[in-house]
């Protein structure tokens, strides 16, 4: 039988050899394992060799610098799982994580491992009818959120949820400050064992459906299964390693919590309030960091700084959420000597194909699949094809990291009781097994290396009374990769005007939050659509990134910034 332990080491020790990686990697079984207490308390916060090291060091505004050891995360972590249980949370109970990069993220997260209680991880970016959504669907017994977020919860109801606020001082309209958990005990004692199918996380991701599905993790999921990710960042025990990512998102949990404490490693995190490029060189410069993981919307303004004049120690450069393009790539290997390593994988999994250290890279590829991943590459018809959708063999190849399920409003799992998990996602592969990204077998897209569901946002759209049709798809952009823009059909009788787009603008500021909110609006008198009525988004897509102004479907074409009154609200995340 294969522990995590073992697991764990013989990727370590294989680090740089893919073929024997792939051959003899075998996942720890699924036996009673609480990740949080029988691997971060016990092997990282209590071995002489590691529970000093720095576990989290944070900079944050004007270099103020927090850093805390294993063995001091341990006993914190400690102390917020006996406050949770004190306000009456147990195992199964679910919990709305709704912070920025501060320790309390990192502490709660740990804690409800501890006692079981499933977290649902939130961007703070979230508005007010996302929070309730979130609140409901996702059945949430307790909320833990900074002082900045307290607002958006006023009229939202749910009584009877625990109210758990960061940074106050002293208890105020039903939230109990964060602070009160220094005064609880420092040794924890679980309720039970830990069970490997125990639920542990509840993502809400967007889909083509109105509304965002409900990914489920288990207790062995995404600690064990993000062994995979671990392997491809290349990670090793003494690391410092930065990922630039934001909470409540998969690839947070991905880079900023369960990969880099797999190996043993520090999770480096750089706190500004607006991205600057040169900050984050100079940190990367001044504090030795050995391993950086960033999107390509990320990457694509790095490169437009001098990177020669940094001094980096970087030993892994990595990029993911979509695939870099060979500019961007073949500027860091001139100015550094290091060429970034792409990989692929989904909320509702760990990392299924990268570039892993010591791999051949092919410029373009995002790599083969990693060790305890078979896949599939099918066409429509599920036969094996060159060009098709990644599909996860499932059965007795089923890997870790694979989620529990989609759960519906009824507690139900979907999605992985068949053979082979469907991604989505199609890929072209090459006859050495290289996966080079073609593109979403859905309408999906990403967006700054955010997700973005069109039917969601067409769903906010056609709530203005003077859309009468709407479709949206994505527009190139060349910091972004691609922003959201909206094919607006208007009602009878209303003018295509700067007015009219602007009062649609408005609409959308009001009900999105700024990482979907749509940057382009495009006035047409007609959209494309089947003879059954559906309209053709893939005949729009073409449109964008043909940039054919002469087609007869084009119409008056309207962007944020053509509107200086809506500065106050614009975010450019």
């Amino acid at each position: 039988m294969t522990t995590f332990q073992e697991a764990r080491a013989f990727l370590l020790e294989h680090r740089t050899d893919y073929d024997a990686a792939v051959k003899g990697f075998r996942w720890p079984e699924p036996v009673p394992f609480n990740w949080a207490l029988d691997w971060f308390d016990t092997e990282l916060a209590h071995n002489p060799e590691s529970r000093d090291r720095i576990a989290l060091w944070i900079v944050d505004p004007g270099d103020k610098e927090t850093k805390l050891s294993f063995a001091a995360l341990s006993r914190r972590s400690n102390q917020v799982a006996n406050f949770l249980r004190g306000q009456g949370l147990k195992r199964g109970d679910h919990l709305l994580l709704l912070l920025g990069n501060v320790v309390p993220l990192w502490e709660t997260m740990l804690a409800a491992m501890k006692l079981g209680v499933v977290v649902i991880p939130a961007t703070t970016l979230l508005t007010p009818d996302e929070l309730r959504d979130r609140l409901d669907r996702g059945r949430a017994r307790a909320v833990v959120a900074t002082q900045d977020q307290v607002a958006k919860f006023a009229g939202l109801g749910s009584d009877g949820l625990v109210r758990i606020v960061v940074g106050a001082t002293a208890k105020q309209d039903g939230w109990l400050p964060f602070g009160e958990a220094d005064s609880a005990p420092e040794d924890f004692t679980p309720d039970g064992p830990t069970n490997a199918d125990d639920p542990m996380l509840l993502y809400f991701t967007s889909g083509t459906t109105a509304k965002p599905k409900l990914v489920r993790h288990s207790q062995r999921s995404y600690p064990v299964g993000h062994l995979s990710t671990m392997y491809w960042l290349g990670l090793q025990p003494g690391d410092v390693h930065l990922n630039i990512s934001s909470p409540g998102w998969a690839k947070h949990a991905y880079s900023c919590f369960f990969a880099p404490w797999n190996a043993g490693a520090t999770i480096f995190i750089l706190n500004q309030p607006r991205f600057e490029a040169k900050g984050l060189l100079s940190v990367i410069e001044r504090h030795r960091i050995t391993t950086l993981c960033a999107p390509p919307t990320v990457w694509r303004l790095l490169i437009q700084e001098k990177l020669t004049d940094y001094k980096v120690r970087l030993r892994e450069v990595l990029g993911a959420g979509e695939p870099l393009n060979p500019e961007v790539i073949d500027q860091v290997r001139a100015a550094w000597g290091l060429t970034i390593r792409d990989g692929y994988g989904q909320t509702e999994t760990t990392l299924i194909v990268g570039n892993s250290p010591g791999q051949k890279l092919k410029i373009g590829s995002m790599g083969r699949p990693m060790p305890g991943y078979r896949v599939k590459i099918a066409d429509a018809d599920g036969n094996v094809a060159k060009e098709g959708e990644v599909k996860v063999v499932l059965g007795s190849d089923r890997p870790a990291g694979l989620m529990q399920g989609y759960q519906g409003d009824d507690g139900r799992l979907t999605g992985t009781d068949a053979a082979l998990y469907s991604t989505g996602d199609v890929v072209f592969a090459d006859d050495e097994g290289y996966l080079t990204f073609v593109g979403r077998s859905d309408d999906v897209f990403k967006s700054s290396d955010y997700r973005i569901s069109p039917f969601e946002l067409e769903s906010v759209l056609l709530e203005h009374e003077q859309v009468a049709e709407a479709a949206v798809v994505p527009s190139p952009d060349p910091i972004r990769l691609a922003i959201p823009k909206a094919y607006v059909l208007l009602t009878l009788g209303v003018e295509c005007s700067p007015e009219t787009a602007l009062s649609i603008f408005r609409h959308l500021h009001a009900r999105l939050a700024p990482f979907k909110r749509i940057r382009k609006i495009e006035l047409v008198t007609e959209l494309p659509k089947t003879i059954s009525g559906k309209i053709r988004r893939v005949q729009l897509r073409r449109l964008e990134q043909e940039n054919n102004r002469g087609d007869a479907l084009r119409g008056a074409e309207y962007r944020e910034e053509d509107f200086p009154e809506l500065a106050k609200t614009r975010s450019e995340t």
